[in-house]
């Protein structure tokens, strides 16, 4: 069963990319809106290829290309954060109704773990008192290495053993 607050803030979002798109003189296409909907369906990060591959395995036709230019347009309205992870490696998520989240990357497997430490706010707050400034967001990432370095190796692994995207 769908969660009502969670169909609510997919609608709301559906109206902010919609009028994001009227002004800007883009097309509201149904593929950009299915990427949309795919998007706030999904936990945590993902990258273009993730999405592609979920919609097409549930059957929505929708090209490469498509993902990679709504994930895009998405980004410039503010309804989606790109974080880099690594040389070319771009993970998306949710920016709309989401609480702020952090970072810790594992610099050998790649594997991201989100946090939220109620500090990090109370941090913010003082700078802006002391700074004088009004801050509108922040990205945090802690680097490291798993700890459990047999499990490490076997995600290592299994990301080699990935096919590349053609």
């Amino acid at each position: 069963m769908a969660h009502p607050a969670k169909e609510e803030t997919i609608d709301l979002v559906k109206e902010i990319f919609s009028s994001y798109l009227k002004e800007h003189n883009q097309r509201q296409t149904p593929e950009r809106f299915m990427v949309l909907e795919e998007i706030y369906r999904a936990d945590g990060h993902f990258d273009a290829d993730d999405i592609f591959f979920n919609m097409k395995e549930g059957g929505t036709r929708v090209s490469r290309a498509t993902v990679y230019n709504t994930l895009d347009l998405l980004v410039e309205c503010g309804l989606v954060q790109r974080q880099q992870f690594g040389k070319n490696q771009y993970h998306y998520e949710r920016a709309y109704a989401y609480q702020q989240h952090d970072h810790i990357i594992c610099k050998e497997c790649g594997m991201v773990l989100e946090f939220c430490d109620p500090r990090i706010q109370e941090i913010k707050d003082m700078m802006e008192k002391i700074h004088e400034v009004n801050i509108t967001g922040h990205s945090l990432h802690f680097f490291g290495v798993c700890k459990d370095q047999e499990a490490c190796k076997e995600r290592q692994e299994a990301d080699e053993k990935e096919p590349s995207a053609a």
